[in-house]
């Protein structure tokens, strides 16, 4: 899967926006950068993880499962290593703030920021899924699909995790009062992301 580095590209897509949005004003409070921060890992994480499902060969991942003794082995695996790589680079930047600007960090604020993260990564794995090559064979359905779901999940008015999680960080400066509602937002994230691996390995073992 990674040998293709197909990854590369919605990494340095993070990385490259993160940076903007960090060093962009150093009068805004931490907390409120995490929030777009993690929309956009939101996004970079359902690429990335849609590029390393679609990139494996068909041949070689029935190979796989076989050797594996089920798909749901080999589908966890894709989905750790996507999630592993998406906040290995975030958290990375959560110190961003501290190198960029003149912005001053507590534990609270990367306790938010932490949290913020993983909501961000683990809905954008869990769309990942949906969309990927498991699920949908045909590109441009599954292309339509993503940006249909992500505008959904950015823009509906309240909808956790991301759009709650976004307006929660850009209208609440006090990093410790957003502890409780930030991790609901990842606690819908992760459970997101559980549904779709068990809808997609559900898709693909019907497949294989």
């Amino acid at each position: 899967m990674l040998h293709s580095q197909r990854y590369m590209h919605p990494m340095l897509l993070f990385v490259a926006v993160a940076v903007i949005f960090t060093g962009s004003s150093d009068s805004v409070p931490v907390a409120a950068i995490y929030g777009p921060v993690s929309g956009v890992l939101f996004v970079c994480s359902a690429w990335l993880t849609a590029a390393l499902v679609n990139v494996e060969d068909p041949v070689r991942r029935v190979i796989s499962v076989v050797h594996a003794g089920r798909s749901r082995s080999v589908l966890l695996a894709t989905v750790l290593v996507a999630l592993a790589m998406s906040l290995l680079v975030s958290g990375v930047l959560l110190f961003s703030p501290l190198v960029i600007g003149d912005h001053s960090i507590t534990p609270g604020d990367l306790m938010v920021g932490v949290l913020a993260q993983l909501t961000g990564a683990s809905t954008g794995v869990a769309i990942g899924l949906i969309v990927s090559r498991l699920v949908i064979r045909r590109t441009g359905y599954a292309l339509v699909t993503a940006l249909v779901l992500m505008a959904a999940l950015s823009f509906t008015q309240g909808l956790p995790p991301i759009n709650r999680l976004i307006r929660l960080l850009a209208y609440t400066p006090d990093a410790p009062g957003l502890l409780p509602a930030t991790a609901g937002c990842a606690a819908v994230a992760v459970a997101l992301l559980a549904a779709s691996t068990l809808f997609t390995d559900f898709i693909a073992a019907r497949r294989d």
